[in-house]
Protein backbone atom coordinates (compact mmCIF):
# COMPACT_ATOMS: atom_id res chain seq x y z
CA UNK A 1 0.00 0.00 0.00
CA UNK A 2 1.62 3.22 -1.34
CA UNK A 3 1.76 6.21 0.75
CA UNK A 4 1.87 8.49 -1.41
CA UNK A 5 -0.83 11.03 -2.28
CA UNK A 6 -0.49 12.74 -5.73
CA UNK A 7 -1.11 16.40 -4.12
CA UNK A 8 1.44 15.90 -2.39
CA UNK A 9 4.96 15.39 -3.97
CA UNK A 10 6.89 15.22 -1.21
CA UNK A 11 4.76 12.31 0.20
CA UNK A 12 6.35 9.62 -1.74
CA UNK A 13 9.36 10.10 0.96
CA UNK A 14 7.12 8.01 3.67
CA UNK A 15 6.90 5.25 1.00
CA UNK A 16 10.95 5.53 1.11
CA UNK A 17 11.12 5.39 4.85
CA UNK A 18 8.72 2.57 4.76
CA UNK A 19 11.11 0.81 2.36
CA UNK A 20 14.22 1.45 5.17
CA UNK A 21 11.84 -0.59 8.19
CA UNK A 22 10.95 -3.09 6.21
CA UNK A 23 13.44 -5.75 7.99
CA UNK A 24 12.68 -6.35 11.61
CA UNK A 25 16.58 -5.39 12.08
CA UNK A 26 16.18 -1.82 10.47
CA UNK A 27 12.39 -1.71 12.63
CA UNK A 28 14.57 -2.79 16.04
CA UNK A 29 17.32 -0.40 15.34
CA UNK A 30 14.55 2.40 14.76
CA UNK A 31 13.04 1.95 17.22
CA UNK A 32 15.75 2.24 19.68
CA UNK A 33 17.14 5.28 18.43
CA UNK A 34 13.47 7.06 18.31
CA UNK A 35 11.53 5.65 20.59
CA UNK A 36 8.51 7.89 19.87
CA UNK A 37 5.58 8.34 17.21
CA UNK A 38 6.21 10.91 14.73
CA UNK A 39 3.19 12.91 13.77
CA UNK A 40 3.91 15.08 10.20
CA UNK A 41 1.15 17.32 9.08
CA UNK A 42 2.06 18.53 5.45
CA UNK A 43 0.77 21.75 3.65
CA UNK A 44 0.46 21.70 -0.01
CA UNK A 45 0.80 24.72 -2.55
CA UNK A 46 -3.45 24.52 -2.89
CA UNK A 47 -3.88 24.94 1.12
CA UNK A 48 -4.95 21.54 1.65
CA UNK A 49 -3.64 19.69 4.77
CA UNK A 50 -2.48 15.80 4.92
CA UNK A 51 -0.98 13.56 7.68
CA UNK A 52 1.05 10.98 8.19
CA UNK A 53 3.16 9.32 11.22
CA UNK A 54 6.26 6.88 11.75
CA UNK A 55 5.53 4.68 14.56
CA UNK A 56 8.89 4.56 16.26
CA UNK A 57 7.61 3.35 19.75
CA UNK A 58 5.64 -0.02 19.08
CA UNK A 59 5.17 -1.37 15.18
CA UNK A 60 8.18 0.63 13.51
CA UNK A 61 6.31 1.12 11.14
CA UNK A 62 4.98 4.58 8.75
CA UNK A 63 1.08 4.77 7.95
CA UNK A 64 -1.60 7.83 6.94
CA UNK A 65 -3.33 9.87 9.87
CA UNK A 66 -1.36 11.11 13.07
CA UNK A 67 -0.90 7.83 14.48
CA UNK A 68 -1.91 6.82 17.92
CA UNK A 69 -0.96 9.01 21.01
CA UNK A 70 2.18 11.02 19.01
CA UNK A 71 4.92 11.56 20.87
CA UNK A 72 5.74 14.84 18.55
CA UNK A 73 3.98 16.39 15.99
CA UNK A 74 5.76 18.34 12.93
CA UNK A 75 3.92 20.88 10.61
CA UNK A 76 5.59 21.99 7.55
CA UNK A 77 5.08 22.70 3.86
CA UNK A 78 5.25 19.50 1.34
CA UNK A 79 8.23 21.51 -0.09
CA UNK A 80 10.12 22.37 3.09
CA UNK A 81 9.31 18.22 4.10
CA UNK A 82 10.44 16.88 0.58
CA UNK A 83 14.06 19.54 0.74
CA UNK A 84 14.36 17.56 4.37
CA UNK A 85 14.11 14.26 3.44
CA UNK A 86 16.72 14.68 0.63
CA UNK A 87 19.06 16.60 2.72
CA UNK A 88 18.73 19.74 1.24
CA UNK A 89 17.16 21.90 4.04
CA UNK A 90 18.23 21.36 7.95
CA UNK A 91 15.22 20.65 10.72
CA UNK A 92 17.04 23.07 12.79
CA UNK A 93 16.96 26.23 10.29
CA UNK A 94 13.34 25.77 8.89
CA UNK A 95 12.15 25.64 12.62
CA UNK A 96 14.28 28.41 13.36
CA UNK A 97 12.63 30.56 10.71
CA UNK A 98 9.14 29.51 11.59
CA UNK A 99 9.09 26.83 8.77
CA UNK A 100 8.73 24.00 11.00
CA UNK A 101 6.17 23.75 14.13
CA UNK A 102 6.48 21.15 16.33
CA UNK A 103 4.46 20.01 19.19
CA UNK A 104 4.91 17.78 21.50
CA UNK A 105 8.47 16.42 22.58
CA UNK A 106 10.73 18.66 20.85
CA UNK A 107 14.13 16.69 22.10
CA UNK A 108 12.48 13.78 20.21
CA UNK A 109 11.96 15.32 16.60
CA UNK A 110 15.96 15.08 16.92
CA UNK A 111 15.95 11.53 17.27
CA UNK A 112 14.21 11.47 13.58
CA UNK A 113 17.47 12.27 11.72
CA UNK A 114 18.87 9.30 11.13
CA UNK A 115 15.78 7.72 10.35
CA UNK A 116 15.17 10.48 7.38
CA UNK A 117 19.12 9.59 6.11
CA UNK A 118 18.36 6.08 5.97
CA UNK A 119 15.39 7.04 3.51
CA UNK A 120 17.41 9.68 1.66
CA UNK A 121 19.43 7.09 -0.55
CA UNK A 122 16.05 5.05 -1.25
CA UNK A 123 13.75 8.54 -1.73
CA UNK A 124 13.23 9.96 -5.33
CA UNK A 125 11.99 12.93 -5.10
Amino acid sequence: MSLKNDKFPASAAFDAISQALATDADKKDAIKQGNAVFAFTLKNTAGETESWHIDLKNKGEVGKGLGEKPTVSLTLSDADFGNLVTGKANAQRLFMSGKLKIKGDVMKATKLDPILKKAQTKAKL
